[in-house]
């Protein structure tokens, strides 16, 4: 366990290439190799879109965007725990950074020793959580584990809200992979025989789903639209 988190992905973002320098330095002394180091924010989105880091440590204050934006971004699409930089140590900034979804927040200049200590501790905990995960009974696609006993859904080793309908959803869809699942189908399963809402309920709540598992939504790997028919939940590793 110790030694897996060393395999982790981290993403790092801050206009100061000094910093970021230095931070590559410090972690590649520390073991971590699988790194990546974005000055702007859009370097940031698109990093995530193509890396999908287990971390991203993200400075506040970048040319483009600030660091509330990135990560208010980020969360859109994923739980991935991100560490805030800040040349501030003001009580509204860290504030600001959990109420966006932030998991922890360090001041510079820092410590070398407390951002490593920072980074390994929040690598660990996703690592147990993944790991309570497995060992239950869970079915796994792309970045997502689905803890079927519990009724939850992980993104990146982090507990990713899903509602109830959008939760019997997916595990509809997961039960029956691979298979063309029309709209009268997911209706009748999902919502109930007795169901007399709107007729793009099934439209709608498919589209904020594959906002939660999907790292393209308009583009879905796994939640496609079978045009004419329904739906299907492909997953591409037991299809290989």
């Amino acid at each position: 366990m110790f030694e897996s988190i060393y395999d982790k992905k981290i993403l790092l973002v801050d206009d100061d290439q000094r910093i970021l320098t230095m931070l590559e330095t410090l972690l590649k002394k520390e073991g971590y190799h699988n790194l990546v180091a974005c000055s702007c924010g859009q370097e940031a989105i698109e990093a995530m879109n193509g890396f999908f880091p287990d971390i991203v440590v993200l400075d506040i204050m970048l040319p483009d965007m600030d660091g509330f934006q990135i990560c208010t971004q980020i969360r859109k699409h994923s739980m991935v725990p991100i560490l805030f930089l800040s040349a501030k140590s003001d009580e509204s900034d860290k504030l600001i950074s959990y109420a966006v979804g932030g998991d922890d927040f360090i001041s510079k200049p820092f410590s070398p020793k407390e951002l490593l200590a920072k980074i390994k501790n929040i690598l660990l905990r996703q690592e147990y959580y993944t790991k309570q995960s497995s060992n239950e009974s869970s079915f796994t696609f792309g970045n997502n584990i689905v803890n079927l006993d519990k009724k939850m859904l992980f993104q990146n080793g982090q507990e990713l809200p899903l509602t109830a309908k959008e939760y019997l959803l997916l595990e509809y869809f997961i039960q029956n992979r691979n298979r063309t699942l029309n709209k009268n189908q997911i209706l009748e399963h999902v919502w109930g025989t007795s169901f007399d809402g709107y007729d793009n309920t099934v439209m709608v709540h498919i589209r904020r789903l594959r906002e939660k598992i999907e790292k393209d939504p308009s583009n879905p790997q796994f939640l496609k639209t079978i045009k004419g028919l329904g739906y299907v939940f492909y997953n591409e590793k037991e299809n290989n």
